[in-house]
């Protein structure tokens, strides 16, 4: 049924907001020299990589320039990538990966294959639930990167303190999950994005 849900609402989701995309992705092309669209490796369910798709929001040598993770007013991030990342409008080109089900709408946000190997054998019970572009963690970690950038080791930080907060969350609501939980999660993403 969570199939169902996700492939009904993500097709939709893609077909109404289709020529907005277009123009997204012609304006990122434009506004700084690399590609419309980002492909970075993650670890999927039971640990499969795959390519989660986003609008690039930095420089296009960002993958060689600096960490995985994000830490404050990263210099890597481009004016117009800013507010695509403010939005989250970055993150919908994911209806594709949800649709050819890499992703659902809600799940624990993938992690890159890095981090992945930090996790310890209880938190790689997380592998076993297919990723999403939301989750309960995402909410209450929405200024992640503000976090990090108070931190003398961001690094150390996200691995020891934040990424097991954010898998014993989704662990836990996996728990519980249904259709009305994950249409509650989608609103709450929704109503925290508009507040920003």
């Amino acid at each position: 049924m969570k199939r169902v849900f996700d492939l009904f609402f993500a097709t939709i989701g893609l077909v109404i907001l289709s020529p907005f995309l277009v123009v997204v992705a012609i304006v990122v092309r434009l506004s700084s020299p690399g590609p419309a669209l980002f492909r970075s490796r993650r670890a999927g369910r039971f640990g499969k990589e795959f390519f989660l798709l986003k609008f690039r929001t930095m420089t296009k040598d960002a993958p060689q320039s600096g960490p995985a993770i994000t830490i404050g007013k990263d210099h890597r991030i481009t004016r117009l990538g800013g507010i695509l990342r403010r939005t989250k409008i970055d993150e919908l080109p994911q209806l594709l990966n949800v649709i050819k089900g890499e992703m659902s709408l809600v799940g624990p946000r993938p992690e890159v294959p890095e981090y992945v190997r930090f996790y310890t054998p209880e938190q790689r019970a997380v592998l076993d639930l297919v990723p999403g572009m939301t989750d309960p963690a995402s909410i209450k970690y929405a200024l992640e990167n503000d976090l990090l950038a108070k931190s003398s080791n961001p690094h150390s930080d996200y691995v020891n303190g934040i990424m097991p907060d954010k898998i014993r969350m989704n662990l836990e609501y996996a728990a519980r999950a249904n259709l009305w939980t994950d249409t509650r999660v989608i609103l709450t993403t929704f109503a925290r994005i508009a507040m920003k």
